[in-house]
């Protein structure tokens, strides 16, 4: 995975605003105006041919995952939509969906929390959607969307159009602070049209699905590259400290075992794209579960070497600390470890 490099950053000012300035403002649905904006101009990139995630396993994974990181070092929320949307494009190309538009907006609607959840009825010779799906990332912002649904006694993936009679974004149902920009709100169904993509459960059969997970732990290395960003920038104005460039020390070694460990997964997940070995669940647990160990590392001792300062009057780091903090939580921590751990010990298991 290449090195990214942006302009620095000047480093912000400690205290309050000068006298009569007034302090940036902060609101989660402006957050979510800016977000849906930049998603948009995100989307008309890809189309134009300026910016560019390759399908896994395509042999450019690790061009997807440079991308999917660079997007997120600039902004999280933007990132969240981002993957969304080239997630969308692999899962569509993997199961021979609808062919995605140029201008649409796709996000992948499969979370699966206890109670509730969106059934799948056929009506002739299609189906429809009925009931409450939560976590709906771009749920105002998106054109189409992949959501998993039961029907009858499977789960199936369906592809729907959001803007559809009957879709709607449950109001106040989002109230984040962290990652308030993603939109990420429950989405009500009621008798949406719906296209079948894929068999019962090759969504999560697919071994596109464990390549996926990954590109969300890029996502979150991104996010700590941003977050560490503003200790290295505090280091350069300071001089040298010994506190100071020990945590940045560690954080540097730890961001550079996570980018490592990608750039592994990456060349690993283009030997074996449709996982003829059995080792990508096992892969994704390891790389999600590193990257998130390694983000949990950055926000502890960029928070211990540079205080409250740039929490208070740096909106920026602020909002990548809320971000990432929050984005992290996909990850089922103890339950994923406790899961990595059985298939290490029994790997007749592991496929």
């Amino acid at each position: 995975m290449p090195e990214t490099t942006y302009p620095a950053a000047a480093a912000p000012t400690a205290g309050p605003p000068p006298h009569g300035a007034a302090p940036t403002g902060f609101t989660p649905e402006a957050a979510r105006q800016e977000t849906a904006q930049e998603f948009s101009r995100l989307v008309a990139s890809l189309a134009a041919g300026d910016l560019e995630f390759p399908l896994p396993g395509s042999g450019r994974t690790g061009d997807r995952f440079a991308a999917l990181c660079s997007v997120a070092e600039r902004d999280l929320c933007l990132a969240r939509l981002a993957e969304g949307h080239a997630d969308a494009l692999a899962i569509l190309s993997e199961l021979d969906g609808p062919v995605p538009g140029p201008a649409e907006r796709w996000g992948v609607w499969a979370a699966e929390p206890p109670g509730g959840g969106v059934t799948a009825t056929r009506v002739g010779e299609g189906w429809q959607l009925d009931g409450l799906k939560q976590y709906c990332s771009g749920a105002h912002s998106c054109t189409h969307a992949l959501v998993t649904a039961t029907a009858g006694d499977e789960r199936r993936l369906f592809a729907v159009a959001v803007r559809a009679p009957g879709c709607s974004p449950v109001a106040d149902t989002w109230q984040a602070i962290g990652m308030a920009g993603s939109d990420t709100p429950d989405v009500r169904f009621q008798a949406v049209p719906a296209v079948a993509v894929g068999e019962p459960r090759e969504y999560l059969t697919r071994p596109g699905f464990q390549h996926g997970g990954i590109g969300v732990a890029a996502c979150w290395y991104g996010g700590a590259r941003a977050v560490a960003a503003t200790l290295r920038r505090a280091a350069a104005g300071r001089g040298p400290d010994p506190h100071t460039d020990a945590h940045l020390g560690h954080i540097d070694m730890q961001l550079h075992a996570a980018q490592t460990v990608l750039e592994r997964a990456a060349a690993e997940i283009d030997q074996d794209p449709l996982d003829l070995a059995g080792g990508a669940r096992v892969r994704s647990l390891r790389v999600r579960a590193l990257v998130e160990a390694v983000c949990t590392e950055v926000l502890t001792r960029v928070g211990r070497a540079t205080g409250a300062g740039p929490l208070c009057h740096d909106v920026r780091h602020a909002r990548n600390v809320a971000d990432l903090t929050v984005y992290i939580r996909q990850h089922h921590a103890e339950r994923n470890l406790a899961e990595l751990g059985a298939l290490v010990a029994r790997p007749e298991d592991a496929r």
